[in-house]
């Protein structure tokens, strides 16, 4: 009897998986019945804007947390496809830092070229998945017919992602204050913000980006409040960082240094859950946003049930060709081409790849140890090998030229990996291009 699969969530790495079973299928080989469940519309994940916050049509908790003028804060030699190339896709060389329609529309590329659409059943949601005899039943609800199925499976793989449901603090007179608090998933267009005071709590990317969106497309001043250490970038003149938050009085903001600021609006730029409320306690994952995630046998294989398979869930340097490493050896195992180990052996795995990220020294060194854990899971599978030394080299020269200049770092270009092209500058300065839409990106 051919398996089944069930595959949750047709973004980045739910993608990366259907491409690695085509790709099985292409060489001959028999796959198994594969049903993709994706609550949005149409493919893409994150990466598929919307102007919805909240909720989507469909009432559901609004998956995107994607916003207008998004250009690529990492270079995109990081993250290209070994098998699908932005210049195969192109068909010339283009910039290092594309904008979220540029990037979208590679995305798109492949799986259109691959002709996965097949397997993906939009606009459902994966309500509830329990193990019974023979593997899991998967309950999920067709929101467009609102009607509800139950089926089973072999294995299920989740790939929903975990930048979707916000981290969101609460701080004395947050009730009273009279302007706009935001979380970061819901921040969609920096034009709302011209001619503001900004508050931005966190110092990560979101932080980070966001805040330069706003100062580029006008806002008056950008506040960042840290918890622990500032970031600590050469900012704009416009632009200050100061210790925690304590408390808001309507429109003014307290800092634990004892130093206020008005502000128009704050935006929480403080992270998001891993969080799966359609998993039950016994098959749920529970890690916090690290490199090594808690009880992942490789990155991928669920310790408790090792069936269940989760792709994407480490904090990310890599993402899209480390995404395709994950899913072409979770594939291999499903396939039986890869050996699963006792459950000794798996946790052993998992809590050694902790232990060996808590000594890493500094970010360079975290580049490195995902560029490896990348380049392991390639080892095993027929996935393309690629340089995985050269990617690591872009990111290095991304983090050195943030520190030169945090306003014109997306101004440079580095060397792909897959075709050791340079890439060439953008026609404009990325301070100066206020048109991140694809036709204006690709225009020389």
């Amino acid at each position: 009897m051919v398996k089944r699969i069930c595959i949750i969530g047709a973004g980045p790495s739910g993608l990366a998986q259907l491409r690695s079973f085509q790709s099985a299928a292409e060489q001959g080989v028999e796959i198994p019945e594969i049903v993709c469940y994706e609550k949005q519309a149409d493919w893409g994940g994150l990466w598929r804007y919307t102007w919805r916050t909240g909720v989507d049509e469909h009432c559901n908790p609004c998956h995107g947390s994607m916003y207008r003028y998004l250009w690529s804060n990492g270079p995109k030699e990081g993250l290209e496809f070994a098998d699908y190339t932005f210049e195969d896709h192109f068909g010339k060389a283009i910039a290092s830092y594309p904008p979220r329609a540029v990037l979208f529309d590679y995305i798109e590329g492949r799986v259109k070229k691959a002709g996965v659409r097949k397997w993906i059943r939009f606009n459902t949601v994966v309500r509830d998945v329990r193990t019974v005899e023979g593997g899991f039943e998967v309950t999920a609800r067709d929101c467009d017919s609102d009607t509800e199925t139950r089926e089973i499976f072999d294995h299920v793989i989740v790939a929903s992602g975990h930048f979707s449901f916000p981290n969101v603090p609460h701080y004395p007179g947050f009730e009273t204050f009279n302007g706009r608090i935001l979380h970061a998933h819901d921040f969609r267009d920096a034009r709302e913000f011209e001619g503001k005071d900004l508050l931005l709590l966190g110092t990560s990317y979101s932080a980070e980006d966001i805040g330069s969106q706003c100062w580029k497309y006008g806002c008056k001043s950008v506040t960042v409040a840290h918890r622990t250490a500032p970031m600590g970038f050469d900012w704009p003149d416009n632009w200050q960082e100061v210790p925690k938050l304590e408390r808001v009085d309507r429109k003014t903001a307290y800092f634990s240094d004892g130093t206020s600021k008005d502000v128009d609006a704050i935006i929480l730029c403080t992270g998001y859950r891993h969080h799966f409320p359609f998993l039950p306690d016994d098959l749920r994952l529970k890690t916090t946003n690290r490199l090594a995630s808690s009880d992942l046998y490789k990155g991928v294989v669920y310790a408790g049930n090792p069936d269940l398979f989760y792709l994407g869930m480490q904090d990310q340097w890599f993402t899209f060709n480390m995404f395709d490493a994950q899913a072409w050896w979770v594939r291999d195992v499903i396939l039986g081409r890869i050996a699963l180990p006792d459950a000794a052996t798996m946790e052993a795995d998992w809590k050694q790849r902790q232990a060996d990220e808590d000594v890493l020294a500094d970010d360079y060194a975290c580049i490195a140890y995902q560029g490896a854990y990348t380049l392991e899971l390639i080892a095993e599978t027929d996935y393309p090998t690629f340089d995985v030394e050269a990617a690591n080299q872009a990111f290095y020269e991304w983090k050195k030229h943030k520190k030169k200049g945090i306003m014109e770092f997306r101004d440079n270009g580095y060397v792909s990996p897959m075709t050791g092209t340079k890439a060439p500058p953008h026609h404009t300065v990325w301070k100066d291009a206020l048109d991140d839409s694809l036709e204006d990106y690709l225009k020389t």
